[in-house]
C-alpha cells in the first residue's frame, strides 16, 4: 500500500503493458514521426543520463522546455523528472518579456528549445540570470544561434545508456510545473507533484470522466504548455491510447487532414479549434466520413449551438469539461448519466453545455458574497470553490495566497451555479461579470447566445462604463458576412427569446479578430483597454 505514485510508475507501466502503442508527430518541419512508447522509454532513459551525468542537473533543479506538441517533448516530459527534477513547459506564445520575467522567477537551469523559436530567445537570452545550457530541438542543418554555450538535442542523448536507474524521488515531490497565463496580472507559478500527476491521470481515464481507453488515437491540440496538455501524455500511457501530436501545424485545414490521415478517432483542446474545424468542415466536401467520433473541450465554454452543430451533422460528440492551471486542470466533466437518456434532445444539450459533475478525488461547493455556501439548486449562484488530490495549495515563490483557505479550498473567481444532480455551470469569471443598475449580468451566457445567432462566427462581451447605469454589456462581433452584419434590433430580438431587457446590449462593434490569450481564452482584460482607447475594431 505504500506502492510509490510517480511519474516514474506510469512509464514503466506503459513500456511493459503497451510497449507497441505509439506517439505520432506532424514535426514543424511537416514531416511525419512515427515511434512506440518502447522507444520511448528508452529515449527518456539517455535523456535522464545526459541531464544528470551531462549537463549536471540535480534534485529539484528546474529545466525549462519552450517546444511545440511532439514526440522529444514527452521524452522531456519523463526524462526530466526521471533525473528527479522538474519538468517546466514554458508558454511560447507569450510575449518575449513575460517568457524573460517566468524563466528568471522559475530560475531553469537548463532551456530545451525548438529551433523555430529560438531567434525570439535570442533576444531575452543575455538577461536570464540562472540559465546555464540551451539544447535545440528539430534545427535544421544550416542553423546557426548566437546563443552561447548550447547543444543539440539529438547530439546530447544518442549514445547516452539506457540501462540506468531513474533518480529516486517522493511521491510528494514536484515533477512538473505550469505558469498561469496572467489574464488578471503577471503569471503564477504552479507545482505539481508526482502524486497529484498520477492522480490525475487515472481519473481521466475513468469511464464516468474523459473515458480514454486503449486503441484509441488521440490528437492532442492542448498546447503541451498550457497544463502539461491537460496530462495527455501520462494518461496515454496508463491507458494504452495513441498519441497524435501536430507540433504547430493548428489551422484548420492542416488538422482535418490529420485527422483524416491518422484516423483520429478523439481530440482534445479549446474551443476556439473546433469552432473553426467545424466551420471548415461545412465548407469543404469530404470524400470519406471522419473518424473522430468525441472531442473534449475546455478552456472556454462551448456554444450549445456548435455541441449540437458537430453532433448532428457530423456525428463528433462533445464532452464538455472544466478545470484550472490550479487544478491540473480536470475537475468536472459533463458526460450524461443513465437518468437522461430518455430525456428530449433539447434537454440533455442543456446538460452538455454545463461544465458538469465533479471528478472523484475533488470536491466543489459555491461561496456567497455573503460567505455561505449556496444550496446546490441549480439557480443559487456563487464563487466555484474547489478542492482535492490534484488542487494546490499555494503559488510556487509568492506571498500572494489570498486564494488559498487553511482547509484545502481554494478560490477558483470563477461564479456559477450546481444543480441538484451536481451539474456544475460556469456564469462568469468574478472580474468580468457586468454590475448595471445593481444588478449582475453574466458575459458568459450572452456570449454563448449572441453566438447562435445565424449571422455570427464568434462574440464577445464585455462590461463598458455607464453614467446612469454604472456598467452596460458591449456585443464584440465577428459577423459571418461582412456584407450582411446582423443589426443591433436583430440581437435585440434574438436576445429577449432568453434575457430580460436590462440584460441585453445595446450597442456592438463589430471586429475581424477577437483578442485572445496564449491559450485560446477570450482576452477581456485587452478588449476593455482597446475600447477605452479606441482601438477595437
Amino acid at each position: 500500500m505504500d506502492y510509490p505514485l510517480t511519474t516514474h510508475v506510469i512509464i514503466e507501466y506503459g513500456k511493459r503493458v503497451f510497449a507497441r502503442e505509439e506517439i505520432i508527430s506532424i514535426m514543424p518541419d511537416g514531416h511525419r514521426h512515427v515511434y512506440t512508447f518502447c522507444d520511448l522509454y528508452r529515449r527518456c532513459k539517455q535523456l535522464t543520463y545526459a541531464l544528470v551525468h551531462r549537463l549536471g542537473v540535480k534534485k529539484g533543479d528546474i529545466v525549462g522546455t519552450i517546444a511545440w506538441n511532439h514526440y522529444q517533448h514527452v521524452e522531456l516530459y519523463y526524462g526530466i523528472p526521471g533525473a528527479g527534477a522538474v519538468c517546466h513547459p514554458i508558454n511560447l506564445r507569450l510575449s518575449a518579456s513575460q517568457i524573460e520575467l517566468i524563466i528568471n522567477h522559475a530560475e531553469d537551469k537548463v532551456l530545451f528549445v525548438d529551433a523555430t523559436m529560438v531567434p525570439m530567445l535570442e533576444k531575452i537570452a543575455p538577461l536570464l540570470t540562472s540559465v546555464e545550457r540551451f539544447i535545440i530541438l528539430n534545427a535544421p542543418p544550416s542553423f546557426t544561434t548566437s546563443l552561447r554555450n548550447f547543444s543539440h538535442y539529438e547530439d546530447l542523448i544518442s549514445d547516452a545508456p539506457e540501462d540506468i536507474e531513474w533518480i529516486a524521488v517522493d511521491e510528494k515531490d514536484a515533477c512538473a510545473m505550469c505558469y498561469t497565463s496572467g489574464t488578471t496580472g503577471m503569471p503564477k507559478g504552479v507545482l505539481y507533484s508526482h502524486r497529484s500527476t498520477y492522480l490525475h491521470a487515472l481519473a481521466m481515464i475513468m469511464p464516468n470522466a474523459a473515458g480514454f481507453k486503449a486503441k484509441e488515437r488521440l490528437l492532442v491540440l492542448v498546447p503541451q504548455f498550457h497544463v502539461m496538455a491537460w496530462g495527455a501524455p501520462y494518461f496515454s500511457l496508463l491507458a494504452g491510447v495513441t498519441m497524435i501530436m501536430p507540433s504547430m501545424h493548428l489551422q484548420a485545414e492542416a488538422l482535418i487532414k490529420i485527422i483524416q490521415q491518422e484516423k483520429t478517432d478523439r481530440a482534445a483542446g479549446v474551443p476556439t479549434l473546433f469552432m473553426g474545424i467545424y466551420q471548415c468542415l461545412r465548407k469543404e466536401s469530404l470524400k470519406e466520413p471522419l473518424a473522430l467520433k468525441q472531442i473534449v473541450v475546455g478552456g472556454a465554454t462551448m456554444p450549445a449551438s456548435l455541441i449540437e452543430s458537430l453532433e448532428k451533422e457530423f456525428g463528433i460528440f462533445t464532452l464538455h469539461a472544466w478545470g484550472m492551471t490550479e487544478t491540473s486542470p480536470l475537475a468536472t466533466v459533463s458526460r450524461l448519466q443513465a437518468n437522461h437518456i430518455g430525456l428530449p434532445y433539447a434537454e440533455q444539450l442543456k446538460l452538455k453545455a454545463k461544465q458538469g459533475v465533479e471528478l472523484p478525488g475533488v470536491e466543489l461547493r459555491l461561496m456567497t458574497d455573503a460567505g455561505t455556501i449556496a444550496p446546490k439548486d441549480g439557480k443559487s449562484v456563487g464563487e466555484i470553490q474547489i478542492r482535492g488530490a490534484w488542487v494546490i495549495n499555494g503559488y510556487y515563490k509568492t506571498t500572494q495566497q489570498d486564494s488559498f483557505f487553511d482547509d484545502g479550498w481554494f478560490k477558483t473567481g470563477d461564479v456559477g451555479t450546481i444543480d441538484a444532480e451536481g451539474f456544475m455551470q460556469l456564469t462568469d469569471r468574478i472580474k468580468d461579470l457586468i454590475k448595471s443598475g445593481g444588478e449582475w449580468i453574466s458575459s458568459v451566457a450572452l456570449e454563448v447566445a449572441l453566438m447562435g445567432h445565424p449571422g455570427v462566427k464568434e462574440a464577445a462581451v464585455i462590461a463598458i462604463a455607464d453614467e446612469h447605469w454604472g456598467e452596460r454589456p458591449l456585443g464584440i462581433i465577428i459577423p459571418k458576412s461582412e456584407d450582411d452584419e446582423p443589426t443591433s434590433e436583430d440581437f435585440q430580438q434574438f436576445l429577449a427569446r432568453e434575457f430580460a431587457k436590462y440584460q441585453i446590449p445595446e450597442k456592438y462593434v463589430f471586429v475581424k479578430e477577437i483578442p485572445k490569450t496564449s491559450v485560446g481564452k477570450f482576452d477581456k482584460k485587452e478588449m476593455r483597454l482597446r475600447y477605452m482607447n479606441g482601438s477595437l475594431a
